[in-house]
């Protein structure tokens, strides 16, 4: 019954999910009025679900709306529609719209629609003061208290009849801004506005323009005065005299300022007038400028100032500029035109000008220490001016220059470059130095005591000396150094080695080796080396050769090795030859010797091996002939041998022999023409092991002797057979 009932209840529970069954169609979203909407309209964005169901039922739907990609409005609803409502659109409402539906745990989501609000409201223009004075500044703030950051801010301050100035501000944040603008001088009535900019569908959306506002601006003080005493008709040694002055609000943190030439005069703080006096030079011509400062105001007044010499500048004149020591020089002051002056002679030097003579004429004799920069000076009432330095140089003559090699010692390698220096010990620079190479100018320069030249083409043959000439501004003339001659050292060049005898050499015997160069400048030096496990100096020689021979008188077996030379001279070069390798080897008188001592005995063991083998030949005969005659031991002997074969085993030697002498009493004096057959071919075999040749093989001779010894105790056919398959059977 449980069991029925259980049935029934899933049948009914299948029915009724069956009955609730949906799906979605599509889901939409649009926008109304447009997806274009002026800026200030109302719109809706409105999002629907297409759902079918199996049967009517009721079904909550979760609408979710995004504007680019972020949540800006929710509702559940049992309706298949939701509407966003803005009452009034902004630019900021400006984006990309989509929308999400979920339902009975399903979702759908609709595509993406692009809304452009269109215009931006008008940015607000406030001024903290409407009232300012020069200097001080303008605090403006523009808001757009509807839209929504990022917005860039434009401000705009115009005078009267002027083109505006503009500052502009980005503020990622916030819906406002502000600045300050700097009241300056002239500014009287300004006006300011401001608007704002929006980055949309890549591109700017401007706002219209603010109110505009109107600021007053105050002088804190009048633009100042300046003049000069006597105003015109000034001439140098008069009393010049200047005069600044203003008129002001208040006298607090006001300063005046009087300069030429961005040069301050003088200055007061607090003071209404500024007054400034001194002599009157041709310097002071130019313009002057008075400036009035408080705060960040400042007003300024220029005035052009001209000043009528009164006398020239002196002019100094020398007798010469360029003399010899020891010799006479005047100088002369004079001022063109105006002889009332007092004049005065000096000589410029970094610590100070040195007075030399109160007086227009100054004559001297000079020396070395003179040269130098001279002035002159002239005044009158009060002025002074000084003269255009004119320049003295006094000459000594310079000495007889030494031409010598940088590197000390008159001599170049081959293909080296040479560097001469030519060095005059006096003489008054500067000093033109000029190098020769046989009669050929090579080099001039100019310097102050000495001079360098490289000549990179030296040749091996080279003769020309080389020389140098050296002088100054001195009358004197030209000094020229004593020839100098270089010596050309050629670089050592492929040596070799030798030897005599070559390679081979016997135990106690003389050996020469001879070391050779192809080319280079004598003395050279000569080295002969022997290397084993380290290299051993044997021969050290310097020749004014290009080879050297040394003897060496007795060679042994230590001698054994590898020789090689080095030659070297003073390129500095060592040059290495080509290693020969000398084997000691025994003198004959030696092997002599050891071939006595080696042969004798082996000739005694082959004399005493022939006579032993002929002494068991002989021997061996008797029971031969024996064997042969008794039938009685021929049937006993094949009877053992056929047991031998039977039962597998071999003897060799002695013992065999042994064995066939017991068995073998009788002897028969007939023999057999096979036995006389075999006889012979065991003497060619005995020829054969016996070869002087092969006497020192021992192990071979033994086993032809045992192969003998049995032989003797065994049939006919059979010794043969066992000594041809012998390895040393012939």
């Amino acid at each position: 019954m449980y069991l029925a009932l259980l049935v029934i209840f899933l049948q009914c529970s299948e029915l009724y999910t069956q009955e609730k069954v949906f799906t979605f169609n599509k889901v939409e979203i649009k926008v109304q009025p447009s997806f274009k909407v002026k800026n200030g309209d109302p719109m809706s964005i409105v999002c629907h679900a297409d759902i079918s169901k199996s049967t009517d039922f009721q079904l909550k739907h979760n609408f979710t709306i995004f504007k680019d990609g972020k949540v800006v409005f929710t509702t559940v609803s049992g309706k298949g529609d939701a509407r966003y409502e803005i009452s009034v659109a902004r630019s900021s409402d400006t984006g990309v719209y989509e929308c999400t539906v979920e339902a009975g745990g399903k979702t759908k989501s609709s595509n993406s629609l692009r809304v452009w609000v269109k215009g931006m409201t008008k940015p607000i223009l406030t001024v903290e003061k409407k009232e300012v004075l020069e200097g001080e500044v303008v605090k403006l703030r523009c808001e757009l208290p509807e839209e929504e950051p990022p917005l860039y801010f434009y401000f705009w301050k115009t005078k009267m009849n002027s083109t505006p100035k503009e500052k502009d501000v980005f503020e990622p944040y916030r819906n406002f801004s502000v600045v300050e603008f700097a009241v300056e001088e002239g500014d009287n009535i300004l006006q300011f506005d401001c608007f704002v900019k929006r980055y949309v569908q890549s591109e700017f959306e401007s706002s219209e323009h603010s109110n505009k506002t109107l600021v007053t601006v105050r002088e804190p003080f009048i633009k100042p005065a300046l003049s000069v005493k006597p105003s015109s008709n000034i001439t140098e040694g008069d009393r010049i005299q200047f005069e600044c002055s203003t008129v002001v609000a208040r006298m607090r943190d006001i300063e005046i300022i009087l300069q030429k030439n961005k040069t301050i005069l003088s200055s007061v703080r607090d003071e209404k007038i500024l007054k400034y006096s001194a002599v009157a030079t041709l310097e002071d011509s130019g313009e002057y400028l008075c400036k009035v400062e408080q705060g960040k105001a400042s007003k300024t007044t220029k005035l052009n100032v001209d000043v009528s010499e009164l006398f020239p500048k002196p002019i100094l004149s020398a007798s010469m500029n360029k003399l010899d020591e020891n010799k006479e020089l005047t100088l002369s002051c004079s001022v063109s035109g105006f002889r009332k002056a007092n004049f005065s002679i000096l000589r410029k030097n970094s610590n100070g000008d040195v007075w030399l003579k109160n007086f227009r004429n100054l004559t001297m004799r000079v020396d070395v220490n003179d040269t130098g920069s001279y002035i002159c000076k002239a005044e009158v009432k009060g002025i002074v001016k000084e003269s255009k330095p004119v320049r003295i140089n006094v000459y000594a003559p310079v000495s007889k220059p030494t031409l010598s090699v940088v590197s000390g010692l008159p001599e170049v390698v081959l293909g080296k470059p040479l560097r001469l220096i030519c060095r005059s010990a006096t003489g008054t620079p500067p000093i033109t130095f000029t190098f020769y190479k046989g009669n050929e100018v090579k080099k001039t320069v100019i310097n102050d005591t000495y001079a360098t030249f490289l000549d990179e083409n030296i040749r091996q043959n080279d003769k020309r000396g080389y020389k140098c000439d050296a002088k100054n501004n001195h009358s004197s003339g030209v000094k020229t150094s004593n020839i100098l001659n270089i010596t050309v050292i050629v670089p050592i060049r492929n040596a070799s080695l030798g030897s005599v005898p070559y390679g081979v050499v016997e135990d106690g015997s003389e050996a020469a080796f001879l070391c050779s160069v192809n080319e280079g400048s004598w003395p050279i030096l000569f080295r002969i080396f022997r290397k084993t496990d380290h290299e051993v100096l044997l021969f050290e020689k310097s020749e004014n050769a290009d080879r050297v021979m040394w003897r060496k008188e007795a060679m042994h077996r230590q001698d054994t090795g590898t020789y090689y030379c080095m030659a070297s001279n003073r390129a500095n070069v060592d040059v290495k030859s080509h290693p020969i390798t000398i084997s000691v080897i025994l003198a004959s008188w030696q092997k002599g010797i050891i071939a006595a001592f080696v042969l004798i005995p082996i000739a005694g063991a082959v004399i005493f091996t022939l006579w032993w083998f002929l002494w068991k030949k002989k021997k061996a005969k008797g029971p031969s002939m024996e064997m042969s005659g008794s039938a009685l031991a021929t049937n006993l002997t094949s009877e053992k041998l056929s047991r031998q074969h039977n039962d597998g085993d071999y003897y060799s030697g002695s013992g065999y022999i042994e064995d066939s002498e017991n068995h073998m009493k009788s002897t028969d004096e007939s023999k057999g023409p096979d036995l006389e057959s075999a006889e012979v071919e065991y003497t060619e075999v005995e020829v054969s092991t016996l070869d002087p040749h092969r006497a020192p093989v021992q192990k071979g001779t033994e086993t032809v002797y045992s192969e003998i010894r049995k032989a003797n105790n065994d049939s006919v056919e059979n010794r043969h057979s066992r000594i041809q398959g012998h390895p040393d059977a012939t």
